[in-house]
């Protein structure tokens, strides 16, 4: 006869102690963990005295021991359920294969498609899906000093790891067949849930765990369900299921369990509320240390990874790569386009082309999720470019991610904001963002950002929040904004930063832009302008200029403020009357500032391709300086061994003349020429001649081009002035930018900048002075 109880031996009990001792547990952890209301049975486990059989087995089981290894005298005629599941193996497969086929249609039905936002029919999950790659090690996880992360590049900063770090990223399918309890994080919008549906119609079609059952559980419906019964029951719950689908032998979900002949997806874990976390996350614990044997995966989004499920390996979705991204603008544009095959790859096509183009590598730091880059396909597919105003985008998104994403899924979360409307968390979130970016913090540590949120929430009206109470609200808050939003996220240890620079710049400008009134908007302008030479502030005078209502006051601060860079300086000041002078002697119709922009960077700079393709199209003037230009930067190499070089100076020449109109200029040129040695002189002839008058004979035509075009004249910047020219060119043509951004100037404001642009500060006050 079987016995009804077992005891552990002394090695037994030695054995289970170390086991015990790995999990970290008190006994009345483990009796939770085995679902005993007290612990007196994990007491007499571990004293050597008699357990019941099953209890026993429970324990042992969770602490992944081998019973028949810990029990004295362990029975020789008691199989343990998983070797009555082994046993009956035939049978099994042909229950799974029995359950498969009852279930496949909910399945279908569950996972098969996906309503995407904004569209009013649903989609195959075929149609749109891409396969995803798994960050092994969470970036949130990574130990930094705040240092080390200030210095980050733009390019550098939205990548979910940090520095020189280079994650490795593994396919998707590779972690599932990897780890039998994973746990899925990733930013939202980044494809979890979608990752688990396709898992499941992978598993539906015998693609992926063809013997196994998929069972795929929306948490929060589960979570509502068991409150609602006063029970938290994973068994029961799926029992339900299984039931609606056909499947009503009470026995059959727990002979797959036990067989380990269950795939189980549970999506949403961050979904549920405050009063059902603990109680689902004990459920999850249970049920899957008791039929360990099966396979579990849940999704989380990254801030919620604090809510421990011990046992599973946390992985998380990688953003998407250029690759990724391609093939879902394909699918996308061939889901969506009602035209022809041809037209719709034309479309994904020119998508991807015009996201490449450097005017809108803004869109592409966000279009590495699948639900900005859906939003991005939408937008596109509209308008076939990318809209001029990105504070557009940026709002679109901004709505996504502040309740629009949930509320088109139906997730309710607790409210942590306390009561705050949309306007309200704009507020908070465009004051952290002014605050942090002002003073260059892109990272910041999380005793700072709440003491941000304190600030904020301290100058409210009516607010009478005690010190303690304040920091516990500031605490509650960022959790709020980094796990419902994920606006604000854990870099690295307890180190924070907005999820993407382009939202910090966003909320930055729209602080600027909101002051309440005339004064504190002149006031909030004027600080932006002090900003005007740091390159970090770029595309915050671009967000600001395009979100004014007028922003005339804006452009012309920028003016005054660029203005300012060079007027103390009088050589530079020298430097541009010559430019302003010399753009005055060019008889072109287009505006005249880009003739002084061309002036001054020739006078700088050796010829680029550029400056070639702009002086062909501007005047033939403006293309001879430049032609000019390059063929002194020629001669001014040394070619003293290459004796065939004195015929190519003399064709560079004849090719010079032909543009030139002007008689006496035409006629030193000439005689300049004629001054070079003829190409058929022996070579000691030439290189006499070579090393005794070349040098002299460029100093003459460096001249006489100076003489009778007013170019070449001997520049010399120290490094200082040189800094400073860089800068009022960069803030010249952010100035530009800013005009050109589709924002709102009159046109006499308009026409006032660019007809200004580039002059010297005695022009400026004439001009001034006479009203013009």
């Amino acid at each position: 006869m079987v016995k009804r109880s077992l005891q552990a031996s002394l090695a037994g009990i030695q054995q289970a102690k170390r086991a015990f001792a790995i999990k970290g547990w008190t006994q009345e952890n483990l009796a939770g963990e085995v679902n005993l209301k007290t612990r007196q049975p994990i007491w007499r486990f571990f004293t050597g005295q008699p357990v019941d059989r099953q209890i026993f087995l429970e324990i042992c089981s969770i602490l992944d021991l081998e019973w028949r290894e810990i029990a004295l005298d362990p029975p020789v005629d008691f199989p343990t359920p998983e070797e009555r599941a082994k046993a009956t193996l035939p049978d099994v497969d042909s229950l799974v294969q029995q359950v498969r086929s009852q279930y496949r249609d909910t399945i279908q039905n569950q996972c098969g498609i996906l309503q995407l936002l904004d569209i009013n029919r649903p989609v195959s999950i075929d149609d749109i899906y891409v396969d995803v790659n798994i960050l092994e090690e969470i970036a949130s996880q990574q130990w930094f000093e705040i240092g080390e992360l200030q210095n980050l590049e733009r390019a550098e900063f939205d990548r979910v790891g940090l520095g020189a770090v280079e994650q490795k990223q593994i396919p998707g399918m590779q972690a599932v067949e990897t780890y039998s309890k994973l746990r899925v994080l990733g930013k939202p919008g980044v494809g979890k849930t979608t990752f688990l549906q396709h898992l499941a119609i992978q598993c539906n079609r015998g693609e992926f765990a063809a013997d196994q059952v998929p069972i795929f559980i929306v948490m929060r419906e589960f979570a509502e369900e068991s409150r609602n019964s006063k029970t938290f029951s994973l068994f029961n719950y799926i029992r339900s299921r299984l039931l609606l689908s056909g499947v009503s032998d009470p026995s059959v979900l727990e002979t797959l369990l036990q067989s380990g002949r269950v795939l189980l997806l549970m999506d949403g874990i961050d979904e549920l509320l405050n009063q059902d976390i603990a109680s689902v996350l004990r459920e999850i614990r249970q049920f899957s240390d008791k039929h360990h044997r099966n396979r579990f995966i849940t999704s989380c989004r990254t801030a919620a990874q604090k809510l421990q499920l011990r046992g599973f390996t946390d992985v998380e979705i990688a953003p998407f790569t250029q690759a990724q991204i391609t093939t879902f603008a394909q699918k996308w544009f061939a889901v969506f386009s009602r035209t022809t095959v041809r037209s719709e790859q034309n479309q994904s096509v020119q998508f991807i082309q015009k996201l490449d183009l450097p005017e809108n590598w803004q869109f592409r730091q966000l279009v590495v999720t699948p639900l900005f880059l859906h939003l991005a396909c939408w937008v596109f597919h509209g308008q076939e470019k990318f809209p001029m105003k990105r504070t557009e985008f940026y709002k679109q998104g901004l709505d996504l991610l502040l309740g629009k994403w949930d509320e088109a899924r139906g997730v309710e979360r607790d409210d942590a904001y306390r009561g705050f409307l949309l306007p309200e968390k704009l507020r908070l979130l465009s004051q952290l963002a002014a605050v942090t970016f002002e003073q260059g913090q892109y990272f910041f540590e999380q005793r700072i950002i709440e003491q941000y949120i304190g600030d904020y929430l301290r100058n409210l009206p009516d607010a009478s929040l005690e010190p303690e109470e304040l920091q516990l609200e500031s605490e509650a808050m960022l959790k709020a904004i980094e796990a419902q939003h994920g606006l604000l996220i854990e870099r690295a240890r307890g180190i924070f930063s907005f999820s993407y620079l382009a939202f910090q710049e966003y909320f930055t400008a729209r602080k600027i832009v909101a002051s309440h009134n005339l004064r504190a908007l002149e006031q909030a302008l004027g600080g932006l302008v002090s900003h005007i030479t740091d390159p970090h502030w770029r595309e915050v005078f671009l967000l600001t200029a395009a979100m004014l209502r007028s922003a005339d006051s804006l452009v012309q601060l920028m003016k005054q403020q660029i203005d300012g860079l060079v007027a103390q300086d009088p050589y530079l000041q020298e430097f541009l009357v010559w430019a302003s002078q010399k753009s005055q002697t060019i008889p072109i119709e287009p505006k005249i500032a880009t003739t002084r922009a061309f002036y001054l960077a020739l006078a700088q700079a050796p010829h680029t391709a550029e400056q070639f393709a702009l002086a062909s199209a501007l005047d033939q003037g403006v293309f001879l300086d430049a032609a000019l230009q390059n063929l002194l930067l020629e001669f001014a190499a040394d070619h003293s061994q290459d004796f065939a070089y004195v015929n190519a100076c003399s064709e560079a020449l004849n090719n010079i003349l032909v543009m030139v109109l002007d008689a006496g200029f035409y006629k030193s040129l000439q005689q300049l020429r004629d001054q070079l040695p003829a190409p058929n002189e022996n070579r000691e002839r030439l290189q006499d001649w070579w090393q005794a008058n070349y040098s002299a004979w460029v100093e003459r035509l460096r001249a006489t081009i100076a003489q009778h075009r007013n170019i070449q004249h001997p520049w010399q910047f120290s490094p200082e002035q040189q800094q400073v020219l860089q800068r009022y060119y960069d803030a010249n043509q952010l100035l530009v930018d800013c005009l050109n951004s589709n924002c709102e100037v009159t046109a006499a404001i308009r026409q006032e900048i660019e007809a200004t642009l580039l002059l010297p500060q005695k022009e400026l006050e004439d001009r001034e002075w006479q009203g013009e």
